[in-house]
């Protein structure tokens, strides 16, 4: 089996196999999307404030996801390369380990959401209806995370072990599910009570559980490459270290995005909770466009790495070619939806005559810069596949916040309201410039020299 996939990633037509790779992963990170936006919809015919609630609430979740995805990455990296060297026992403690960090991080944040949440929204807003909106569904969020830390790890297992359908069957399920519980668990149908964003909260911790049961039978009885035994549920200094060493940067680089969201909330609750509503709708919206684009870079890395092994550089500029063509023309159809039906967009979310009064011009400000960002995204497979996570960890930093807050804070200011907007093209510039000098670099010193070798 391994010898056929080795075949067929250094054989197979590349733009075959990239669609191959990456178009199972795109639908899952679709539907994912998809159940984001269906959530926020729901919530927001309770009212604005209900939304903004949420939306206050999205820095709290990604950092949890960063942590979590964050170790997972280090989990996967480690799982499959001692897989490849047939170091069973220590699979198996990989394996072990990841349940034992996952208990850990549960604890740590129920914990710390018993008496966090309501400190968070007391520092967000003075909005007493914001407050309790917000209260209600963060603390469930974070009471429940379990449901959430096991379901991430568990598919990242059965990732590792080639299992990725049953990870986009366990992903689908939860998402789904969570889809059809929303309306009656916010609403009060079927003979529930009516718990508005408190039931938004459970719905989604609903489905996270039933996707974590799926995906913990789907191990214990299709993955035969992992042992789950409570011999190997014992800390190993050297299994967490190897699994940070990898895991870490990655928790650094999707930590970034969390503080950024929260100081540009920040920024926009000096001006209005309707701007920050605004800000929230746009990163359920366009999530639906860089989704897929992040699916495609699930595909991309393990061909580039697989064909810098095999000193291919043909092949590696060659899927690096075909997927910037894809990633800038599903970028190219994000926006000229954001461009030309933002009020149909914002409609989805019962925008009232003020927030679509923010929302159209922001919605397509802040879209302008998608193509762009396509080919940066591409950029970031290329260092990662050749092992310079450190150079996507830099252009995030940069991009994010030495750029994106200081412009944002500051054109706030000279400009208005309008200026937090700007400040989103403004580093989308930034990070091409970047993303260009890096990318010519590794080609020219590193992809290059193979034909020479």
């Amino acid at each position: 089996m391994s010898e056929i996939r080795q075949n067929k990633m250094g054989t197979m037509p590349c733009n075959q196999l990239l669609l191959t790779m990456s178009v199972p992963m795109m639908l899952s990170m679709l539907v994912q999307a998809l159940y984001n936006i269906v959530d926020s919809i729901f919530v927001a015919r309770l009212s604005e404030d209900a939304l903004t609630a949420v939306s206050l609430a999205f820095p709290i979740q990604t950092l949890m996801i960063a942590i979590i995805g964050g170790t997972g990455v280090g989990i996967n990296a480690r799982l499959s390369r001692k897989l490849g060297e047939r170091r069973f026992d220590e699979v198996n403690m990989t394996a072990g380990n990841a349940l034992l960090l996952n208990l850990i991080y549960a604890v740590v944040i129920l914990v710390i959401g018993q008496f966090a949440v309501s400190l968070y929204y007391n520092m967000m807003t003075p909005d007493p209806e914001i407050r309790a909106y917000g209260i209600d569904y963060l603390y469930v969020i974070m009471t429940f995370s379990a449901a959430l830390i096991f379901q991430v790890t568990l598919e990242r297992l059965l990732q590792s072990t080639g299992l990725t359908v049953w990870s986009m069957i366990s992903q689908t399920t939860g998402a789904v599910l969570n889809i059809i519980l929303d309306p009656i668990l916010i609403f009060g149908l079927l003979g529930f009570p009516a718990m508005g964003t408190r039931g938004a909260a459970l719905a989604t911790v609903a489905g996270q559980c039933v996707a974590a049961c799926i995906g913990l039978t789907a191990n214990l009885r299709v993955n035969k490459e992992i042992k789950f035994s409570p011999e190997y549920l014992k800390p190993d200094r050297q299994t967490i270290a190897q699994i940070y060493v990898v895991g870490l940067p990655s928790i650094i680089m999707q930590s970034i995005g969390s503080v950024m969201n929260f100081g540009v909330n920040r920024i926009l609750l000096g001006f209005s909770s309707t701007a920050a509503a605004v800000f929230g709708v746009y990163f359920k919206l366009q999530s639906f466009v860089f989704m897929p684009v992040f699916g495609l870079n699930n595909g991309v890395v393990p061909i580039i790495a697989y064909n810098y092994g095999a000193r291919r550089p043909d092949r590696i500029k060659e899927t690096f070619r075909y997927a910037v063509i894809y990633a800038m023309s599903i970028m190219t159809v994000g926006f000229l939806l954001f461009e030309t039906i933002p009020g149909s967009m914002l409609a989805l979310f019962s925008a009232s005559d003020h927030m679509n009064q923010i929302g159209v011009h922001a919605l397509r400000v802040l879209a302008t810069p998608f193509i762009v960002a396509g080919f940066c995204i591409m950029c970031s497979s290329v260092f990662q596949a050749l092992g310079h996570g450190v150079l996507s960890l830099w252009v995030s930093l940069i991009r994010q916040i030495i750029v994106l807050l200081p412009s944002a804070f500051i054109l706030a200011k000279l400009v208005g309201l309008d200026g937090v907007w700007y400040s989103f093209p403004i580093a989308e510039i930034a990070s091409a410039a970047l993303s260009i000098m890096f990318i010519r670099r590794i080609m020219r010193e590193e992809v290059d020299t193979l034909y020479s070798d």
